[in-house]
């Protein structure tokens, strides 16, 4: 973990026995849902592949040992499952779609460079792609009509209170009431001033005062305690937690540190000290390689087939008007250095954005038909492909601004250059919902909030989405010029 989020951010003293004891922070829940998705979908891709190779083996109920060795791969590979069950279907579907055959497409380039492609039937692998993701579709549909009845049975419920009625436990009783897969029945709260701040709602959730919760633990059989009391209060908590030894539940602490917006916060610990990350860049540890690796065979491969298009939009360039080809500017990449940027000049101009920048309009007299037309198809952003390739930038994540720019709104807009924990991106998840151009301060404060959703929720997945978006984005954007 970077330095930067590992300082300040030890136990305060006397913490660390519990931390250790208990570790109430890095417990994860894992609800009944949780575990039966984890198996179910890797069993699935296992069953379709082997009643494929069954159908076609020779030998009726005899299976080749090769499609036992696939078999496990592909296991390991999609455990643990999904069901996105917290998510709408259409983003279910997207998800188990866009994993599977990221999973092919992986399998395939593995068996193709080791030579053992020729080994399995054309018609089986076939059959077992093609299927698959039908099984998966349907397996997910039919869990998101029976899990949440299941789990809202008292029988599969871990019956919860929270210690702390105040905007931390609220939010976290809001997330067990709206949830049924999470498996929790939440009672109430428990707090010493629960009447003086919160709504009539809440009030009439309160069982009662903090001393009381260890016999009430006791007396009702509560299965989970979440201390959402506030970090300042420390000796409140620590005999909380002594009086709380002589009860069977299981004890997780919500610090109102989490009512900041964190990105990619998790817990972790550095020898026996547990520190909690609360922002970090997604492309740590395998990460990391995955996204660079996938970044530089796609760019060049991109780069290859694209070379006679790059050919012709120079010598258009040449043609629009007196200029370079290529447009460098200089933009704030990774951790806020200053990087150069390949752009097709599109302008009569070559603005550098490092002072000042102009926002191009439509109608712009400094840009030429030609530039207008490679502007509106993005053709002018092909150049960055070669950055990408340098290190400089990935094909997604957050687009570079002017430095100008971005120098104006970072004393502006909280967070802004949180986005700079990544490479910035060619295409990126705000430009894909309609913040393309544009930089007022409503338009550019959706932008960041896209950059920073993009970084809390990135996935090989998504960048993929966000790849096949921007493709249909080029054809039918009316508002880029």
């Amino acid at each position: 973990m970077d330095e930067i989020n590992t300082r300040n951010l030890v136990a305060p003293p006397g913490w660390h026995k519990y931390f250790l004891a208990t570790r109430p922070l890095s417990r994860r829940i894992y609800p009944v849902s949780r575990v039966i998705e984890a198996f179910v979908s890797p069993l699935l891709v296992l069953l379709v592949l082997f009643i494929s190779a069954l159908s076609e083996q020779a030998t009726p109920g005899r299976l080749d040992p090769a499609y036992l060795i696939l078999g496990l791969i592909a296991f390991s590979l999609s455990f643990p499952g999904r069901f996105h069950l917290d998510q709408p279907a259409w983003k279910m579907v997207v998800k188990t779609l866009v994993g599977w055959f990221l999973l092919v497409g992986f399998l395939l380039l593995f068996a193709y460079g080791s030579g053992y492609l020729d080994n399995f039937s054309r018609t089986v692998m076939l059959t077992w792609a093609m299927l698959t993701p039908v099984v998966l579709v349907a397996a997910n549909g039919l869990a998101r009509r029976l899990v949440p009845g299941i789990l809202a049975s008292k029988r599969h419920q871990h019956l919860a209170v929270i210690a702390g009625c105040n905007a931390t436990g609220r939010r976290l009783a809001q997330s067990f009431d709206e949830d049924p897969t999470l498996g929790v029945q939440f009672l109430g709260y428990f707090d010493d001033r629960c009447r003086e701040r919160v709504d009539d709602d809440s009030r009439a959730r309160e069982i009662g005062a903090l001393a009381e919760l260890p016999s009430y633990t006791k007396a009702s059989h509560i299965d989970q305690i979440y201390l959402a009391l506030p970090m300042g209060e420390e000796s409140r908590i620590l005999k909380l937690l002594d009086e709380l030894k002589d009860t069977t539940a299981s004890i997780f602490f919500v610090p109102d540190l989490f009512v900041t917006d964190l990105i990619q916060g998790r817990v972790d610990s550095i020898g026996s000290t547990p520190i909690v990350a609360l922002c970090e860049t997604p492309f740590v540890g395998i990460n990391g390689v995955l996204k660079r690796g996938s970044d530089v065979i796609l760019a060049a491969l991109i780069l290859i087939a694209i070379a006679p298009l790059l050919l012709a939009v120079a010598v258009g360039v040449k043609l629009m008007s007196p200029g370079p080809v290529l447009f460098k500017q200089r933009r704030y990449g990774l951790d806020g250095r200053e990087i150069v940027v390949y752009k097709f000049r599109s302008m009569t101009v070559t603005e550098d954005g490092d002072k000042s920048y102009t926002q191009v309009s439509r109608g712009d007299p400094r840009v030429p038909p030609f530039g207008a037309f490679i502007r509106k198809t993005s053709l002018d952003e092909l150049p960055q492909f070669i950055n990408v390739l340098q290190g400089r930038m990935s094909i997604v994540g957050p687009r570079p601004h002017a430095i100008a720019v971005n120098e104006r709104y970072r004393k502006l807009i909280p967070g802004y250059m949180l986005r700079h924990k990544v490479l910035p991106g060619i295409t990126g998840w705000a430009q894909v919902n309609g913040y393309r151009g544009g930089d007022d301060a409503e338009h550019m404060r959706g932008r960041i909030e896209y950059d920073l959703e993009y970084l809390r929720n990135w996935s090989l997945g998504l960048d993929l989405l966000i790849i096949l978006r921007t493709v249909g984005l080029i054809f039918r954007d009316m508002r880029a010029y």
